[in-house]
């Protein structure tokens, strides 16, 4: 249950970071959140695949932030592209 807050907390902070990165706005706080938390699942998902370690707080805000930037990247493609087509 520990583990799981820890990932949201971080998740949180990789999801702010990754928004600020990307285009220096974020998609809004709900968002975020949900992007973030999402991404560092999935960070940590893709970390385990390739064998890759991190440890400690840092090391794990490293991990959900990579997991994060690549979700948000898609998310935004993805939404890009509609918005496109209507024009």
């Amino acid at each position: 249950m520990t583990n799981l807050l820890v990932w949201i907390i971080v998740g949180l902070i990789a999801g702010f970071l990754a928004s600020k990165v990307l285009t220096g706005r974020g998609m809004g706080v709900l968002m975020d959140i949900v992007v973030g938390i999402l991404g560092a699942f999935l960070g940590g998902f893709l970390a385990g695949i390739f064998g890759i370690a991190f440890g400690g707080f840092i090391g794990e805000v490293v991990v959900a932030f990579v997991g994060a930037f690549i979700l948000l990247f898609a998310v935004r493609m993805v939404s890009s592209r509609g918005r496109f087509s209507h024009r």
